[in-house]
């Protein structure tokens, strides 16, 4: 008997492959499902903490390691730009070898290299191990949105997905506080720290609490050349974006990298209509849904970031503080937490994910309509955050829902991935463009300040058209094979 269960217990290399199922205690609890959410969270709070917080270091660096602000703008380029290359393949990847697993090696990752960035010695370091760390925020950014739609009930999906877009919001809504309070106390070292009693809690809670993936899709090969070139294509657009905004590169250099972006875009998306395997299977994007969700996800992002820098420069040039700056800020991640957990309990229950899609991008439209007709001060800005927050927070959890219901269950990292990599890329143009059009103005409370007023609300419009295009029934693009809104799982 004693060798019988020596057998039955899995070897050390099985455990680092395989995943393993809940114990039962949690698997037959009626909310199991709500504790694999609130896991989830822990990895979307933790990454856009950091996301935010890392931006407060930037002095503290320049003063630490004798660097420019150019050079230091790294810190967070280098992070960003791996990022979105890898989201789309670890999103394949984790299809065919498991999400429960992937997630949980990206806690591990993200944890490793956010203690080893506390350390670096040099900046060149840094930017290094940020690198790395972005490995760990794209396994878990790829997987987080697929384990919540396949732990969560169909009818219950879209309240699961406000609660992981809330717990982004309060980690966004944090990271300026935090992030100030920790340079200005024990160090900048620490806004990197702050992250490893988070990571292991949140490790030794996915071990437990996470489901097995219930469906897989194999996968004979990566198509690596499709991977080189989804990262030169999106690389090179956002370093010619930065470029634009500001980056110390010459004009023949942003020519080159627009040039560079669109060559590499041609050739992926060429790729994989004619590989075997590739990163994203063209059916997936035939459907309509998939397409125009995607689409209204760069719009919200960009709507959602871009205020965090235009907001601080605006009131800067009006004689605010910074702490002035950051408390009014507040009222936008602060209206976005408290419309995505609490839409549903005020919204109709017969609303359609397209319908509250064209109802928070338009109450977006309108906030940012409201702005350039209001004074720049705080007194002003607050309820206009306030409400353009709440907007997004409608928009954001049912748009996120219908590009999932339009997702088959076997391709569900890889949608998430897509989703991941649209808020990614709304980011970065939500900052660029924004910076852009401050860098291209004489005054930030003048034409710079209307310019990327109008920035904003041409991507709030193009989410009203994106969500108008939703279908209010979507349908697979593969035509077959179940949605990602499955019943929970039992592993």
């Amino acid at each position: 008997m004693a060798s019988t269960s020596l057998r039955q217990r899995p070897s050390w290399p099985a455990v680092l492959v395989e995943e393993r199922p809940r114990p039962r205690l949690v698997r037959d609890r009626p909310g199991a499902w709500w504790l694999a959410v609130a896991t989830v969270c822990l990895g979307a709070f933790m990454g856009q903490l950091d996301a935010s917080i890392v931006t407060l270091t930037y002095g503290a660096l320049q003063t630490r390691f004798t660097a420019s602000a150019a050079a230091v703008e790294w810190v967070s380029l280098a992070y960003l730009l791996t990022l979105v290359a890898l989201l789309v393949p670890i999103g394949r990847l984790s299809d065919a070898h498991g999400r429960k697993l992937g997630y949980l090696y990206g806690f591990l990752v993200f944890t490793a290299a956010s203690a080893a960035c506390g350390l670096a010695p040099s900046l060149g370091a840094l930017v290094a191990f940020r690198v790395v760390q972005a490995v760990g925020a794209a396994l878990l950014q790829a997987n987080s949105v697929a384990l919540v739609a396949t732990s969560a009930p169909r009818e219950r999906m879209r309240s699961a997905l406000g609660v992981q877009a809330a717990a982004q919001a309060v980690g966004l809504a944090l990271g300026p506080t935090v992030g100030g309070a920790l340079v200005g106390t024990v160090g900048w070292r620490w806004v990197f720290g702050i992250n490893v009693p988070v990571g292991i809690a949140a490790l030794v809670a996915g071990h437990y609490l996470l489901p097995r993936t219930r469906s897989r899709h194999p996968a004979d090969r990566l198509d690596l050349w499709g991977l080189l070139l989804l990262a030169l294509a999106t690389t090179s657009a956002l370093l010619g974006v930065s470029a634009a905004s500001g980056l110390d590169l010459p004009g023949t250099a942003l020519v080159a990298l627009f040039a560079v972006a669109a060559a590499a875009g041609w050739a992926f998306a060429a790729r994989q209509t004619r590989t075997a395997t590739p990163l994203v299977d063209p059916a997936l994007l035939r459907g309509r849904g998939v397409r125009a969700g995607l689409l209204g996800a760069v719009c919200a992002y960009l709507v959602l970031f871009g205020p965090l820098v235009l907001v601080p420069v605006v009131l800067s040039a009006a004689g605010r503080s910074e702490l002035t700056a950051g408390l009014v800020l507040t009222a936008l991640p602060a209206g976005f937490a408290l419309a995505a957990t609490g839409a549903d309990r005020v919204l109709p229950s017969g609303l359609t994910d397209r319908g509250r899609c064209l109802l928070g991008s338009a109450v977006c439209t309108a906030a940012l309509a409201a702005l350039p007709v209001l004074p720049p001060a705080a007194p002003a800005l607050v309820p206009l955050l306030a409400l353009l927050g709440l907007g997004l927070g409608v928009f954001t959890p049912a748009n996120n829902a219908a590009i999932m219901a339009a997702t088959p269950a076997r391709s569900a990292s890889t949608g998430g991935g897509l989703v991941n990599m649209a808020r990614g890329l709304g980011t970065a143009l939500g900052v660029a463009l924004v910076t852009l059009a401050l860098h291209l103005s004489t005054g930030a409370a003048g034409g710079g300040g209307r310019a990327a007023v109008v920035v904003l609300l041409g991507a709030a419009a193009l989410a009203v058209v994106a969500s108008w295009l939703v279908p209010t029934r979507p349908g697979h693009p593969s035509g077959s094979g179940r949605s990602a809104c499955v019943p929970p799982s039992r592993g």
